[in-house]
């Protein structure tokens, strides 16, 4: 597989139609996965300060949820968050594939769920050219103002992309989606104990 470069994501365009989000669906074959961790609970009204909330958002900001031996990013910190491109490099078998996305809208609001009021921040990475899969991921902390409960959400809609190399082909058919999986899942984990730390970093 090609080595890409940061510069390289510049040029490239999703590898998904993007105007028809309104087709991701299961029954098109597009996987839809919700995962939701409790990170460490505040007192009821806003986000306290570096509390539970501001401490996931600051690990959320800095992809430092991801587990570095799953993935590992590259990525210009002195850009703005929305519309940033990022080169994700996924390790799994002892192989690693540099693959690209990029950062779409910044969420930043109150949200009203379930008759409820959330604090919500976070931010998606779509797909790029090249990549092994096609989709998008959403992150998002959330802080339940009524009840001071903080969560972390993963949000993923995917499907296998279009990989030319038939051993990588099939090698993602094996093993994609339960890696996939596990870095969801391990994220989750892992933003849960660094929040936990003392700093929270």
């Amino acid at each position: 597989m090609p080595e890409e470069t940061l510069d390289e994501l510049r040029g490239k365009e999703l590898n998904f139609d993007d105007s028809a989000r309104e087709s991701w669906t299961r029954e098109d074959g597009w996987h839809i996965d919700d995962y939701c961790q409790a990170l460490p609970s505040e007192r009821p009204g806003p986000p306290e300060p570096d509390g539970p909330w501001e401490r996931a958002q600051r690990l959320l900001r800095d992809y430092e949820f991801a587990d570095p031996e799953l993935v590992r990013a590259t990525f210009r910190r002195d850009v703005p968050l929305e519309g940033r491109d990022m080169l994700l490099e996924a390790r799994f078998w002892g192989l690693r594939f540099r693959l690209g996305v990029r950062v779409g809208r910044v969420i930043d609001e109150t949200r009203a769920a379930d008759g409820r009021e959330a604090r919500v921040w976070g931010w998606g990475y779509a797909t790029l050219q090249g990549h092994l899969e096609m989709g998008q991921m959403d992150y998002e902390v959330w802080k339940w103002l009524d009840s001071g409960a903080v969560e972390f959400r993963v949000h993923v809609v995917s499907r296998p992309g279009r990989i030319p190399n038939p051993i990588t082909r099939l090698g993602f058919r094996l093993f994609g989606r339960r890696e996939q999986v596990r870095f969801a899942k391990r994220s989750c984990e892992r933003m849960a104990l660094l929040v936990r730390r003392p700093g929270g970093d």
